[in-house]
């Protein structure tokens, strides 16, 4: 009997070190994200997200084409004091390259890219800017699952 109490001792012990590495694992989350407005005149303001990607990840292009990795979008909730005004512009030093893995041209930004939108607002009520950011990110050897992320910005 005291055989099989000191095996379940030690088989427990090795069953919690194994499991505590799973516990103790980080996700990687590569990109970090800043989302901010500016007004730019009256009734007009200037939505902009930032991500900012570790070496050597990089993230795509809204505008990377069909048959590759997941373009980086953004989905705004509806809200009737705001207007969304032309298309989303990007801003930063974009990159074209054939992917091996992709077996397509693709378009991504290293180190840091902006997302800016210009929206309308009516009237001079305090409101709120949400939605989300579905991006995908790569290195040279690997890519992890396509993310979202919610924003809800103030607006005055």
């Amino acid at each position: 009997m005291q055989l099989n109490r000191k095996y379940a001792l030690i088989l427990g012990i090795v069953f919690s070190a194994f499991f505590s590495q799973f516990a103790a694992a980080q996700p990687i989350e590569p990109v970090s994200w800043k989302f901010e407005t500016t007004k730019k005149a009256d009734g007009v303001i200037e939505f902009k997200a930032t991500a900012t990607v570790q070496k050597p990840w990089h993230i795509y292009s809204q505008n990377t084409g069909k048959g590759g990795p997941v373009a980086t979008s953004f989905t705004f909730k509806p809200n009737p004091l705001l207007t969304i005004e032309g298309k989303l512009n990007e801003i930063g030093k974009l990159e074209k390259v054939y992917d091996n893995n992709f077996k397509t041209n693709v378009l991504y930004y290293s180190n840091t890219v902006s997302f800016v939108q210009v929206i309308k607002t009516r009237g001079k009520a305090k409101t709120n800017i949400s939605g989300t950011v579905e991006y995908m990110v790569c290195d040279d050897e690997q890519c992890l699952p396509p993310t979202k992320k919610a924003f809800d910005i103030t607006i005055q």
